[in-house]
Order: structure tokens, then C-alpha cells, then sequence
């Protein structure tokens, strides 16, 4: 697989830039480049799993700090898994106005902060819940120097350094061409990830985890 040195080596060459002011550039370049593909994939690779507890007589749960974009929340009742739905803070505080002094099992959560989410209603016990959530991947580095953007979307990532490094040279005439090609690199992807979410016979199913509904061909 191709390696953060080779990355390296393929935006000096094609940009046929070997100052030394470029080459100190080239890890901001990779960054912002990663900080783009982050926003724009919607790849399963993607997620991570989290196991929390809720607390007793308190709607807030903590986020992990990695996290990007919420998939997915549940809790374990009597052995089950049980999905919350996600609703809006407004409606949440319609639901389940009385905070602390009502409990029950949850059933909604909504985004109070980046870091944060609201559930309704205020759990009347410790439940064991799980948070699937959009991760960035480990930074690329000489000291880190594979990812999931390396490793499986190498085409992207150097498309989207491009992008960055011709904006840095001033390359201005040339920064249509490389985003059109990580538009069409990050189509692929997409579909690809599409494809994933497939099961043989059955629409792709939501990108937020949820059972496909309908069965191609069925009546």
C-alpha cells in the first residue's frame, strides 16, 4: 500500500516543486486534504464503536473525542439492544420537559453540543449504551505513515493534495483539473460505499445503520 513518503514524493514530483518551502508545506497540504476527505466520504471503514454508561438522573452522555458524525446510538435493556431515535433538541424538551425529576427509559437522543448528547427521557438507571460514530482516521506522518485514506483511497487523497498544493504554488490554472478529478474519485467512492450498504436483492440500506425496508422484486 502506498505510504505517507510516497504521498510525499508524488505531490513534489508532480508539482515539479523541490523547494524547500514546499517540502515544509507538505504535511499541512496532507492534513487539510484529509480534513476534505473526512467531510466528504461516507464510507462504513469509517465508523468506530464506543461503549458507554448512561448516568442516573442525567440526559447528558459525553461524546468521544474523535467523533465527527453520530450513526448510531443504542442501549441494552434485559439483554436487547434497544436503537434511539434521533429528534431535535425542541422536541426533546416538548417530550420530556421535567429533567431531573422525572425518569424512564430512553428513547430519543438529540446533539447538544460537538461533544455532548441530549437523551430522552432522563434515565432511571445505569444503562450499558453504544455510539457508532464517523471517526477521522490517525493522522498521516513519517511516524504514522498508513490510513484508511492511504491504504484504501489513495486516489482521493493525492487528488485532494493536489488541490491543496496548487493553491499553495499559485497554480491557480491547474486547481479545476485536480478537483475535478477527486469529484470523480470521490463519486467512485461513494458508490462504492453504496454498493456496500447492498445486500443481494435489497435496496441499499440507510447510511445511519437502520433495516432495509424494501425487498427489490417482492410484492
Amino acid at each position: 500500500m502506498p505510504s505517507y513518503s510516497d504521498l510525499v514524493s508524488d505531490i513534489q514530483n508532480t508539482a515539479e516543486n523541490d523547494s524547500q518551502e514546499f517540502s515544509n508545506q507538505i504535511p499541512i497540504i496532507i492534513n487539510k486534504a484529509e480534513f476534505r476527505l473526512i467531510k466528504e466520504l461516507d464510507d462504513v471503514a469509517l465508523n468506530k464503536t464506543v461503549s458507554v454508561v448512561t448516568s442516573i438522573n442525567n440526559p447528558l452522555v459525553s461524546l468521544a473525542s474523535d467523533t465527527r458524525i453520530i450513526r448510531n446510538i443504542s442501549i441494552k435493556v434485559s439483554g436487547s439492544k434497544i436503537n434511539l431515535l434521533q429528534r431535535s433538541q425542541e422536541y426533546i424538551n416538548d417530550y420530556w420537559p421535567f429533567v431531573s425529576t422525572s425518569v424512564g427509559e430512553p428513547k430519543y437522543y438529540a446533539m447538544k453540543s460537538n461533544t455532548q448528547i441530549y437523551i430522552a427521557p432522563t434515565p432511571a438507571s445505569a444503562y450499558d449504551t453504544e455510539v457508532v460514530y464517523v471517526a477521522r482516521p490517525v493522522t498521516l506522518t513519517s511516524a504514522t505513515p498508513n490510513n484508511y485514506f492511504s491504504d484504501f483511497c489513495y486516489d482521493a487523497l493525492f487528488y485532494a493534495s493536489m488541490v491543496e498544493a496548487s493553491l499553495f504554488n499559485k497554480s491557480f490554472n491547474t486547481v479545476p483539473t485536480w478537483q475535478n478529478e477527486l469529484k470523480n474519485s470521490i463519486d467512485g467512492l461513494r458508490n462504492q460505499a453504496r454498493r456496500a450498504r447492498q445486500d443481494n436483492m435489497e435496496l441499499n440500506t440507510s447510511p445511519a445503520g437502520s433495516a432495509n425496508t424494501i425487498i427489490q422484486g417482492s410484492s
